[in-house]
């Protein structure tokens, strides 16, 4: 595809990357059918439509999510093979006929094996890979290496702007699905995201998505062309190779992927959650609507401070949120208010750190594929956290025991984070 057809980013009136950053934030939101906390408000749908159990559901989606991680290095690298505009148009196709599978996998399951909770099982666990893959894989990873790539001083402020729609759209998402479910029926709810993300985002995508400033003559930050005889500092280049044998990538990754095994197990069984300590299926879901406003708070703070602070600053500050929300969620109705706290914060560092914490220690040559196996982590972390909780539950009959344990996960990321040299903690 030609970068400037069928509309040249150096005509418009602004820096393109101000757009891109525009454009790759509703990538990112559009993620959400694919994202735990998109799934989740369809679990119990799912559970009455399949006959299925709970652990049975949660054990499909481990698999469906595992599968989709251990493929998603494979994904970066199309990225950086590709470019973000065609990966994102197929990341966009895919997950639009997912949404539309999964709407109707009682009935293809009746149709292949009327009654065989084995090839149910499987076809599910299928519908979660691709939703998994297309959504929270490929399609938040291209939008998000995209912005990345189109700064370097203001790298920081693109993410937190970024991240502040991000957490607030992630954190009502949960509302907003039970509520389009109340108005359409789970299966109508789910055919009509996939319509609007084939037609909507999928136009988006060919339109506006674009690598990199350089291919369509332009700059980083939008700056002007660096004069003859200035000395300007190289730009990192590392292989993901090379990258994954470094301490920092490792202590980036774990903060990531612990992030996302905490809030995917919590977000997965939040109604039952809260059914535990006496609260009603509104009461529980309407907690994700001040963490998304502390989130998109936090968020745009901690975008502000990455352009500022080390690395290690943000995993530290993230983890020990982290913390306070788990222990927060063993009682929502007693420690609501620090949950709320604690799991907004957290949530609200991860676009930040994202975004750009990859493309300022490794620069932007083989930046998919480093975000592949970035991505690679967090979907496996997300794909244990519904079922760690769920064979908890199963086992004790509480979640208590398997939260208080995931107390050692942010302490092991501020560890490594701690162990990082100070040379790569600082802005290149």
């Amino acid at each position: 595809m030609n970068p400037r057809r069928p509309i040249d980013p150096a005509r418009f009136p602004f820096f393109y990357g101000w757009w891109i950053v525009a454009v790759g934030t509703i990538g990112v939101i559009c993620s959400i059918p694919g994202q735990t906390m998109g799934v989740s408000v369809f679990t119990g749908s799912l559970l009455e439509a399949t006959g299925l159990s709970r652990l049975a559901i949660s054990n499909a989606y481990l698999a469906g999510t595992l599968a989709s991680g251990l493929t998603l290095p494979l994904g970066g690298s199309w990225l950086d093979r590709w470019g973000a505009r065609r990966t994102a148009l197929a990341a966009c196709l895919g997950l639009s006929a997912t949404l539309f599978y999964l709407g109707q996998i009682d009935r293809v399951s009746a149709w292949v094996a009327p009654g065989n909770v084995v090839i149910g099982t499987v076809l599910l666990v299928l519908g979660f890979f691709a939703l998994r893959f297309s959504g929270q894989g490929m399609l938040t990873m291209v939008s998000r290496t995209m912005i990345g790539r189109w700064f370097k001083r203001r790298r920081g402020l693109a993410a937190g702007v970024s991240g502040l729609f991000v957490s607030f759209g992630f954190g009502s998402a949960p509302l907003v699905f039970d509520r389009w479910i109340a108005a359409a029926g789970w299966r109508g709810a789910w055919q009509q995201m996939a319509v609007l993300i084939a037609l909507g985002m999928g136009a988006l995508a060919w339109l506006f998505y674009r690598d990199r400033p350089e291919e369509v003559g332009m700059t980083m930050d939008g700056e002007p062309p660096v004069r003859e005889g200035v000395e300007v500092p190289e730009e990192p280049s590392a292989t993901r190779a090379e990258a994954m044998r470094t301490l920092g990538f490792w202590a980036i990754v774990a903060a990531l992927a612990f992030q996302a095994l905490i809030i995917t197990g919590i977000t997965f069984h939040i109604v039952d959650l809260g059914a535990k300590v006496g609260l009603a299926r509104d009461e529980a879901v309407a907690i994700f609507i001040p963490i998304a406003v502390v989130s998109t708070a936090s968020g745009l703070v901690g975008g502000w401070l990455a352009d500022k602070a080390s690395i290690r600053v943000l995993v530290t500050i993230m983890m020990t949120a982290q913390a306070l929300g788990v222990f927060a969620a063993t009682n929502m109705a007693v420690y609501m208010p620090l949950m709320v706290v604690g799991l907004g914060i957290s949530g609200g560092l991860f676009s930040p750190l994202s975004t750009v914490a990859f493309p300022r220690l490794f620069g932007r040559a083989h930046l998919g594929a480093i975000a592949g196996v970035e991505m690679m982590f967090i979907v496996l972390g997300s794909a244990v956290g519904p079922s760690l909780l769920a064979v908890s539950e199963s086992i004790t009959g509480g979640y208590t025991p398997a939260l208080l344990a995931a107390l050692a996960l942010p302490v092991f990321a501020t560890l490594l984070a701690l162990g990082v040299k100070p040379r790569l903690q600082s802005r290149t």
